[in-house]
């Protein structure tokens, strides 16, 4: 029997995630920033989301990229490169609506329903197309501008965060953040990435972007919120220029959500396209404070 399509996208994205976090290398992955600290196109400015992100750091970290900037062979055509003989894309992914016609009978609701399917594209770096001029990289932030950068989506938030304690976590029941003093962390910079973290599972309550995965995974769910606030986490340390970005890969939670992943080749989709959504509320809302 012939295997779909679908669901082989599907599987050879979620592998491919699985066999980096087994083989450890989704640690603190550096680049030479060029604009977003997000993958972007190069073409269009445009910053990729969700799992594409981390298909792309990966790609990045194996091969040794330097540019955060990515094409597709026909836009570096356009843009008068040309892709060197040999090199190797990376396939990404988009979701497409279509529509189809309702097979049921004597029906007078609508007769078309819509469905979403999985579909493939495939990126190059800059680094492997000839005849297009890079862009000058930005140098990394030093720490002092990082961390103004951080206190300042943790202010503008306008979430609650009590510095006390021994442990960092949401507290739903209060809608409050709690995080050890930032004087017992090893740099400002970990102090900031446990912050945005919290602001991450903040992000999620009912009254907000409203996370509740407890149906699709029953007693993994909180292992799958985890997953999402490290990858928020991630996301937001790269757009406010930290000089090293980690993907999950703490010990103490990559075998539960390696078993999440594992069970449902979906789910990599799902925490990525959250942490997304996440990074992006989050943003906004710095934006819209800064704004009024």
């Amino acid at each position: 029997m012939k295997t779909s399509t679908k669901k082989d996208l599907y599987a050879q994205v979620t592998d491919s995630i699985i066999a980096m976090m087994e083989a450890g290398t989704t640690r603190h992955l550096k680049w030479a920033r060029t604009g977003h600290g997000i993958p972007c196109n190069h073409k269009t400015g445009a910053a990729y989301q969700g799992v594409n992100v981390l298909l792309l750091w990966a790609d990045a970290a194996a091969n040794g990229y330097t540019s955060d900037r990515w094409l597709t062979y026909k836009q570096a055509v356009e843009m008068g490169g040309q892709v060197r003989k040999g090199e190797r894309s990376v396939t990404c992914v988009f979701f497409k609506t279509l529509e189809r016609a309702s097979q049921a009978e004597n029906d007078d609701t609508d007769p078309s329903e819509s469905f979403r399917v999985i579909k493939p594209f495939w990126l190059f770096n800059l680094d492997q197309i000839d005849g297009i001029d890079k862009p000058q990289a930005i140098g990394a932030l030093d720490e002092f501008q990082q961390i103004e950068a951080a206190e300042s989506i943790l202010r503008q938030s306008g979430a609650v965060i009590r510095e006390e304690g021994e442990r960092a976590f949401y507290r739903p029941s209060t809608d409050e953040i709690y995080l050890p003093e930032r004087t017992r962390f090893s740099s400002g910079i970990e102090f900031y990435s446990v912050a945005l973290h919290e602001l991450t599972h903040w992000s999620g309550a009912k009254h907000r972007l409203a996370r509740d995965f407890a149906k699709r995974f029953g007693t993994q769910d909180l292992a799958f919120e985890e997953l999402i606030a490290e990858l928020g986490s991630a996301f937001l340390t790269a757009e406010l220029g930290f000089s090293a970005v980690t993907i999950p890969n703490h010990a103490g939670y990559v075998e539960s959500w390696l078993k999440v992943l594992k069970n449902d080749k979906r789910a990599i989709f799902t925490a990525a396209s959250q942490a997304s959504k996440a990074h992006q509320y989050i943003m906004l809302l710095m934006r819209e404070s800064i704004a009024a």
